[in-house]
């Protein structure tokens, strides 16, 4: 492990987290693409809802098997090949008519892209890079990387949109998904493969590693409460500039909502890095749950105002992805990181389980009521409960690691 800052370190740091920038930046636009793809072919939004709860439940899936084969064999190729798949799902969406080319590009192959260039394969190779005593940091800066995509590189699409057109803006971006493959070469002195023989001496096989965590309690409890994450996050990701469009307001304060959300998740996630290397993690973890059950509360009931809306999002940012680092340092705690891609990513499967439940549900019950209003309350609810889930967590290494 190399626990300084050398200047192939900060290589591995700056390459990862310009990967994650334009990762979730793309991602994160979605939501500004559904009025123009519903209208024309006079689809309702549960078609496309559908389509992006495949897109998140791809993207979990995938990464479990592009986690256990980094672990494997290095996570370059495959951050290369979720690259072209990514860039391809972009590409084949501008001009869609078939709910089943929509399915198949905005719903697969962008979901298997992302899956093999955010957060799962990338934050592994950063905390192996620093090692154990700059590890949180390492997370909260690379989750704080993807929040800045997010409000970087969404307002520069809705600009595009409005500018050009919504099949040029996702045609520039699929060529732009080529720049992922080339920030991907560095990464990999320290993919999974490339781990000490030091440590692979204290560690195991992947059979192992995966009975291991799938027979401990604490590592169940991240499970039902990263569900909760995913429904919430995606929810908001999809749905939030429609919901914005029909109380009244213009499709820039749904774009720049979303963007504020990333804006100040830049501060939110890094802080919860920074804190989590200092405190209980699984503490951490209830406090931003319960706090996003409160936040959702006051907006649902409160008269909707433009300051309202900006208000919200940006608590709401501090609150957005701040959850990683700590649950992806509890695994790294309990586990090890040689193979944390793959225990994360299972982790990450019960996100997008929620992603998918929380964008599909979110179209579905709109179709057929009209109204977002039954998400959002079920949000605060599964909020709470999440809250709740992580107070019996062990925040201690398993005994393998303890003893060794």
């Amino acid at each position: 492990m190399n626990n300084k800052l050398t200047v192939p370190v900060i290589l591995v740091i700056a390459s990862a987290c310009g990967l994650l920038m334009l990762s979730f930046g793309f991602r994160s636009s979605f939501g500004l693409f559904v009025s123009d793809i519903t209208t024309p072919n006079n689809w309702g939004r549960e078609i496309i809802s559908l389509s992006l709860a495949i897109q998140n439940i791809t993207w979990g899936l995938v990464a479990v098997f592009a986690g256990g084969i980094a672990d494997r064999f290095g996570s370059t190729k495959v951050i290369i090949s979720a690259a072209i798949l990514y860039g391809l799902g972009l590409w084949f969406t501008a001009g869609v008519s078939e709910v089943w080319l929509l399915h198949s590009a905005t719903g697969v192959l962008v979901g298997a892209g992302v899956a093999g260039t955010a957060f799962g394969l990338i934050l592994p190779a950063m905390a192996r890079a620093v090692g154990p005593e700059r590890r949180q940091w390492a997370l909260g800066l690379g989750t704080a990387a993807g929040s800045f995509g997010q409000f970087l590189i969404v307002p520069l699409v809705q600009g595009l949109i409005s500018f050009s057109d919504w099949q040029m803006a996702l045609h520039i971006m699929a060529v732009a998904t080529l720049l992922m493959a080339l920030l991907a070469i560095p990464l990999a002195p320290y993919s999974g493969a490339s781990e000490s023989a030091q440590q692979a001496l204290i560690e195991q096989t992947i059979p192992q590693a995966l009975r291991e965590a799938l027979t401990h309690g604490s590592y169940w409890w991240l499970l039902a409460g990263f569900y909760v994450c995913g429904f919430n996050v995606a929810f908001i990701t999809v749905h939030m500039p429609s919901f914005l469009q029909d109380l009244g307001f213009s499709a820039q304060v749904g774009a720049w909502s979303i963007a504020i959300i990333g804006l100040f998740n830049i501060i939110g996630s890094y802080s919860a890095g920074v804190i989590s290397g200092k405190s209980s993690m699984r503490r951490l973890l209830s406090i931003i749950y319960f706090s996003r059950a409160l936040l959702v509360t006051v907006f649902m009931l409160t008269p909707p105002s433009l300051f309202g809306v900006i208000l919200f999002s940006a608590i709401m940012g501090l609150l957005w992805l701040a959850t990683i680092p700590p649950t992806s340092g509890l695994v790294a705690v309990m586990f090890g990181t040689r193979y944390m891609s793959l225990l994360y990513g299972i982790i990450f499967l019960s996100h997008q389980l929620g992603s998918f439940s929380g964008v599909w549900l979110g179209g579905w019950l709109y179709d057929h009521y009209g109204s977002y209003d039954i998400v959002w309350w079920l949000s605060v609810g599964l909020a709470i409960f999440a809250g709740l889930a992580h107070y019996p967590i062990k925040e201690e290494p398993v005994a393998r690691l303890a003893s060794a």
